[in-house]
């Protein structure tokens, strides 16, 4: 009998789970994601690898940044680009070219332009825009994506909000809302970009792709590749740490 009524509490608590899952609504999916790559604050450490038909790049990152607000990144390599670093805080942004010493402010006009010659658009690597904040969220369905359950969430553009995508659909996994694949559309309601995150390990209490690529939908043989090389979530770093005087003399 004690054993029955342990497997009856088993099933109980498994089905309160699922129901806790099921009334999960498509915002509360998205911010659960976000929530989980951002954590309250993170530095990484990444390797960039552009893909062309004839060539390949490689590009050093190392990036701080501190919930939505505050972000920090810097290019460590190749030698050319060494030393450069972007800055965000709240809406403003800006960049730091060593090369000609002069620190330039970006526009919301260049957030869909390629980063450093990639794949990724400014936005994409500043997170000038929110996908909490600046788009509404629909729950499709949920199905499979490489043998991942996964809830399937449109995005569309709140009125007014200047963002670089018109529509963006994201599958999000179901157990540990990890960004598995992404599809970015422009106003025609044209596939431009595919996101697609791989070999997903654990930092810390986090689950995450441990690489991610971007694949543009008209151009054969060309994508880029993030790989991670070091996740610190919940590090402690303060606000003045993001400055455009830090800009010049981080390393």
């Amino acid at each position: 009998m004690r054993m029955v009524k342990c497997f009856l509490f088993a099933i109980c608590l498994l089905g309160a789970a699922e129901a806790g899952a099921q009334t999960m609504n498509a915002t509360e999916i998205v911010k659960r994601a976000d929530d989980n790559r951002r954590g309250k604050s993170l530095y990484s450490e990444i390797t960039m690898t552009i893909v062309r038909p004839t060539w390949t790049r490689e590009i050093g990152i190392k990036s701080w940044s501190k919930g939505t607000d505050f972000s920090l990144t810097l290019i460590t390599a190749p030698a050319r680009d060494k030393g450069q670093t972007f800055l965000k805080r709240q809406k403003d942004l800006w960049n730091w070219q060593p090369g000609i010493s002069r620190i330039i402010k970006m526009s919301s006009s260049v957030m869909g332009q390629s980063w450093m010659g990639s794949d990724f658009t400014n936005d994409d690597m500043v997170r000038e825009s929110s996908i909490v904040n600046d788009y509404t969220h629909r729950l499709e369905t949920t199905e499979k994506v490489r043998e991942l359950d996964c809830y399937k969430v449109i995005l569309t553009p709140k009125e007014d909000v200047a963002v670089v995508w018109d529509k963006v659909v994201t599958w999000i996994s179901t157990t540990d809302f990890v960004e598995i694949k992404t599809e970015f559309y422009d106003e025609d309601n044209v596939l431009v970009n595919t996101f697609n995150g791989y070999d997903i390990k654990t930092y810390g209490s986090r689950r995450l792709a441990s690489r991610m690529e971007v694949v543009p939908a008209d151009k054969p043989n060309q994508k880029t590749v993030m790989t991670v090389n070091k996740y610190d979530f919940d590090i402690a770093i303060e606000d003045g740490f993001f400055s455009q005087q830090n800009m010049q003399r981080v390393n």
